[in-house]
């Protein structure tokens, strides 16, 4: 897959408008800890660890200890959480059988060899350690607000492994699906600051749709901007695999 690489511009993009304020995230909190069995000396891998802003929102809410991975070097400059180590999915610099639980926030369409990475998982989790995946899936997009406004972004989203591959993948490193659910976060406290915000760069589909499509999308967002009240909530899945 491996569908854009985040080089320093990105980076940036993503660091100033994909990081949530935490008083949007409760529902996440609460559906991570309904699978995250904290106990003393919990580690858990953060792989595709971004910015880090997960990582410390995990260790803030469970007190457990997060190991970050994370491949591109000018989201690791802007990360405070540490450690935060300069790997990727397909070879995880972690021993055996040491990870307590895996989170992975929508990065899953950036693994070039999924199979792989299902493995590299299964070696460096502890038997019954769960995968936690949180992304947009094909076909389970309808409450994303950024896929209403872009409907052209749809066409990207496609391109993403969907419930049916992922599955796969993990099934043939040992997995079975735990469940999944779709969790509601508030993106912004409404439309006018979400179009204020949105940036491009920080949006894989937006960034692979045309330049003509994007300034339509935005032009529909902003003219609903000017009548809309309330916040911007949308639903991510989480994927539980074990």
């Amino acid at each position: 897959m491996a569908l854009i690489s985040y080089d320093d511009t990105d980076a940036a993009a993503f660091a100033a408008t994909r990081e949530l304020p935490r008083s949007g995230l409760d529902r996440w909190r609460h559906a991570v800890g309904q699978h995250l069995r904290s106990r003393a000396g919990t580690t858990v891998l953060d792989l595709g660890a971004g910015t880090g802003a997960w990582a410390s929102a995990l260790t803030d809410w469970f007190g457990v200890r997060v190991v970050g991975v994370e491949p591109a070097g000018a989201m690791r400059s802007r990360a405070a959480h540490r450690p935060l180590l300069a790997r990727d999915a397909l070879a995880l610099p972690l021993r055996d059988s040491t990870m307590d639980a895996a989170w992975l926030s929508t990065m899953i369409h950036h693994v070039a060899d999924l199979d792989a990475a299902a493995r590299e998982l299964r070696r460096v989790l502890r038997p019954g350690a769960p995968v936690l995946i949180r992304s947009p899936f094909p076909g389970r997009h309808q409450r994303i607000a950024l896929f209403h406004w872009f409907p052209e972004a749809v066409r990207v989203l496609r391109r993403y492994p969907d419930l049916a591959r992922v599955r796969s993948a993990f099934a043939t490193a040992g997995f079975t699906v735990s469940s999944v659910e779709p969790v509601a976060q508030t993106t912004a406290a409404s439309l006018a600051e979400l179009a204020e915000r949105l940036d491009r760069r920080a949006h894989t589909p937006l960034q692979l749709i045309t330049d003509e499509e994007y300034a339509g999308g935005l032009a529909r967002l902003r003219a609903a901007a000017r009548e809309a009240t309330g916040p911007v909530v949308d639903h991510l899945d989480l994927l539980v695999l074990r």
